[in-house]
């Protein structure tokens, strides 16, 4: 691999960058308060498409939607805000998302484009509704970290929702019903702040990243995982010591 090109026209630290599903287009995301477009045609020579002005603090993340024509961004003003891009060269602000009251670390679009996921400094995530882009309206606020939510990944089919946070776990949410999420497991292991979530393609295992300098993988799939530990358990319960333990229910063995 070589170094295909240097993007220098932030001048502050930049925290987050994100490809178009196209893959021609960059946002690189900045401590200096603004978010960048830069064109990927020639991707020896990029050059900057538009600056996205608005935030009043830097800006930590964002994510193109699945369709390309929206950018999130998400700031330590607080906020997340959602531009049109229909014109690259052109941006136009559609909205302001508000309600945290912590820097808005991590923004994801589900796969569908219709729902938002924002992570904070707050403690908490929540799910936004896009289907009015000009009017998104919060479905749900996720309130069970204990420490700031470093970052959100929604699995492939948009059931399920991963939350990453400083208290040392990442957390699995099911979203069946948007406007009441409801908390499927909490993944405990790492001895440090989990910074960063991701899904695989197939959705079945889940990766965390941690400051305790270890990344880790995680089965997200129940029936692969009860198939897993079935087979490191064998031999399971036998009849007799099933009647000894539990008399009266039907001889039902967790693994056959």
């Amino acid at each position: 691999p070589g170094l295909l090109a240097t993007l220098t026209d932030h001048p502050s630290t930049v925290w987050s960058v994100a490809f178009s599903p196209d893959g021609h287009t960059l946002a690189t995301a900045s401590g200096d308060h603004t978010a960048k477009l830069w064109d990927l045609n020639d991707l020896h020579h990029p050059t900057l498409l538009v600056t996205l002005t608005g935030h009043t603090g830097f800006v930590a993340s964002v994510a193109f939607s699945p369709d390309g024509h929206t950018l999130a961004t998400g700031s330590d003003d607080n906020t997340a805000k959602l531009w049109d891009l229909h014109d690259l060269h052109h941006p136009t602000l559609l909205a302001t998302l508000t309600g945290h009251t912590g820097t808005v670390y991590s923004v994801a679009f589900k796969p569908d484009g219709h729902t938002l996921a924002t992570a904070s400094g707050d403690n908490t995530a929540k799910l936004w509704d896009l289907h009015d882009l000009h009017r998104p309206s919060l479905l749900a606020t996720l309130t069970d970290h204990t420490g700031t939510v470093w970052s959100v990944a929604f699995n492939p089919d948009g059931h399920t929702l991963a939350t990453a946070s400083t208290d040392h776990t990442a957390k699995l949410w099911d979203l069946n019903d948007l406007h009441h999420p409801t908390l499927l497991a909490t993944l405990t292991g790492h001895t440090s702040w989990v910074s960063s979530v991701a899904f695989s393609p197939d959705g079945h295992a889940l990766a965390t990243a941690s400051g305790d300098a270890t990344a880790r993988l995680w089965e997200t799939n129940p029936d692969t995982a009860a198939a897993q530990i079935c087979a490191t358990a064998w031999p399971t319960i036998t009849e007799d010591e099933w009647n000894q333990y539990l008399p009266g229910p039907a001889y039902q063995p967790p693994c056959r």
